[in-house]
């Protein structure tokens, strides 16, 4: 027994209750349940091991800490459910282990029954040859080659026999061939994942039935007191993940991850899939949440979809997805994805948002969430080490819905509430689709009119020295004006500068046009000093408003050079308005 290392900000949120690191369990999420199995109130921890994987495979049930029994299987299981299987007193609920072509039902921890798959049809072609080898007519050599054409063109695949007959050694064929000749061929399929399905009512406590997938891509719905196959149905690909919600009696939905990576969505009015989910890389957990279903990815992704199929989000992992599982809580109404990574870390979803993460120490293979015991919020993980991990949830822990990881805000996240296409959008996208030359030329037209306007005016503001820098380069010059008072008498100062490197520029004037009706100036006209290029010389005069009618207009600078008829720059004053006469 030791202790798990968390970082601080998850010590608020999970007890440490158990762990330990060689309790031997080799087991995955698929083989893990918790259920009431004496109908004390008392949850055990139900759990299929591997074991070694060719032996030592058993059905374990701890209670606590301890073990509290254990029964030897007969195959490896690759799924295991409790479930009630009638109303009789006292409720307690049976298990069932998915092995090979078989499911074990336990009842009280004790064998109650074994229910086989149908057998599959045989390929007659492979009768009548292995029919050939019984009566001596071919060898082991000829009945190989003959098997052979069989396997690689024939649509019903071959027998288990067969497939074992034609990997063996040529010296080891002849004793096959007369210890299996007398025996009937069989071609049995095998369970690849198992779940349940209530029959008619959703109370917790309801009667469920069995719902299995096979390995020849078929569904069945069992019957959970005579398990006699209730409804089948046909998949493209084998299924290798399984979730079911509904009502057998009156609707339900199967969503099924298969092993050519698509998610099918089958329906109780349909053998067939009625949605189909493609994704970029394999399946390897699939969880359902309410109408969505959360599925994670070989590529270190984590995806959500609608049950229709429509995909709503998409998050990024720091490292592969190990297996999912289900965090549900009633009693607070929350609801959330376990997602076990390899990098020995446990990431809690509530939608895209990720509100706890997990250390571990070791990668973490089987995971469960829910009642153990007497405590409604229990973690249970098993690792690749084969060691047990049991956590607590505090009942003062709190999950942000915000992300806990750096990134955009949630509210980019959100999509907008785009309007519908209104009939006016479609005439005019139908429109622009009928005449899209037409509308090209003339935006064209338009365009090269605009360009053509904006180039006359510039040049004719160069002409004119409209502009409030020169555009001679031996005279750089940059000048700007500043009006100040409320009338009506107004100083105007102008700021000139040379922007030239080194070169001074001398020998300039500046003069005044103006409405000698509206305005007077003390000094029209006078010359510039010496201007040294970097600093700016500001020239202050004053005009005096002779209007009372509270009107204004402008008056025009020019900086003139001596020996030149064009001004160097030209600047347009707009006067306000005289307030002070305006007053008077």
């Amino acid at each position: 027994m030791s202790s798990v290392q968390q970082e601080p900000k998850d010590t608020s949120k999970w007890l440490d209750a158990h762990y330990d690191p060689v309790a031997n369990l080799y087991t995955f999420s698929s083989c893990i349940t918790l259920s009431d199995l004496h109908g004390d109130g008392e949850n055990k921890l139900v759990v299929g091991d591997l074991g070694t994987g060719v032996c030592n495979m058993k059905l374990k049930v701890y209670r606590g800490t301890g073990l509290l029994s254990e029964s030897t299987l007969l195959d490896l299981p690759t799924g295991l459910v409790s479930f009630l299987m009638d109303l009789h007193e006292p409720r307690t609920p049976a298990i069932a282990v998915a092995s090979g072509p078989f499911i074990y039902i336990y009842k009280n921890l004790r064998p109650y029954f074994k229910f086989t798959l149908p057998s599959l049809e045989v390929n007659p072609l492979e009768q009548d040859v292995w029919s050939q080898a019984k009566e001596d007519m071919i060898d082991p050599m000829t009945l190989k080659e003959m098997l052979e054409g069989l396997r690689d063109k024939a649509d019903i695949p071959l027998s288990v026999r067969s497939l074992r007959f034609l990997v063996l050694e040529p010296q080891e064929m002849e004793n096959f061939v007369n210890l299996h000749k007398d025996q009937p061929i069989r071609r049995q399929t095998v369970i690849t994942c198992i779940s349940t399905l209530k029959k008619n009512m959703a109370d917790e406590d309801a009667v469920s039935c069995l719902v299995i997938g096979t390995e020849n891509g078929d569904v069945y719905i069992l019957d959970p007191e005579a398990f006699t196959i209730l409804y089948k149905m046909s998949l493209p690909s084998t299924p290798t993940l399984m979730d079911v919600t509904g009502q057998f009696d009156v609707e339900f939905r199967v969503t099924v991850a298969c092993r050519n990576g698509n998610i099918y969505i089958l329906r109780r009015d349909s053998p067939k899939p009625k949605y189909c989910i493609e994704l970029s890389s394999h399946p390897v957990g699939l969880v359902r949440i309410g109408k969505n279903v959360i599925l994670g990815c070989s590529q270190e992704t984590l995806h959500s979809y609608t049950q229709k199929g429509k995909k709503l989000w998409t998050t990024y992992l720091p490292a592969a997805v190990t297996t999912m599982a289900l965090m549900d809580l009633p009693s607070r109404g929350f609801q959330a994805v376990l997602v076990a990574l390899a990098n020995c870390e446990v990431h809690v979803y509530k939608d895209k948002n990720l509100t706890s993460t997990i250390k571990t120490p070791d990668v973490v293979t089987s995971i469960c969430f829910g009642r153990y015991g007497r405590e409604d919020g229990t973690l249970i993980m098993t690792t690749k080490g084969g060691g047990l991990i049991v956590k607590i949830l505090k009942r003062t822990a709190v999950f942000d819905d915000r992300d806990s990881t750096p990134g955009p805000p949630i509210a980019q996240s959100i999509r907008l509430n785009v309007p519908k296409k209104t009939k006016l959008y479609v005439d005019q996208t139908l429109r622009e689709r009928e005449s899209a030359v037409a509308m090209h030329r003339t935006f064209q037209m338009d365009l090269s009119r605009m360009r053509l306007a904006a180039a006359r005016a510039y040049v004719k503001a160069l002409e004119s020295s409209l502009t409030p820098m020169s555009a001679s380069l031996s005279e750089p010059l940059k000048m700007n004006a500043v009006v100040q008072g409320l009338g009506p008498s107004f100083k105007l100062t102008l700021n000139i500068q040379n922007t030239a490197s080194s070169r001074p520029v001398m020998n300039l004037a500046i003069s005044f046009l103006y409405d000698e009706t509206l305005y007077s100036m003390r000094t029209a006209f006078f010359k510039i000093p010496l201007l040294v290029p970097g600093l700016n010389y500001p020239i202050d005069t004053f005009v005096e408003c002779l209007s009372d009618k509270g009107i204004s207009d402008i008056i025009k600078v020019f900086v003139l050079r001596e020996g030149k008829s064009s001004p160097l720059l030209t600047a347009h004053i707009n006067m306000p308005v005289s307030e002070g006469l305006a007053l008077n």
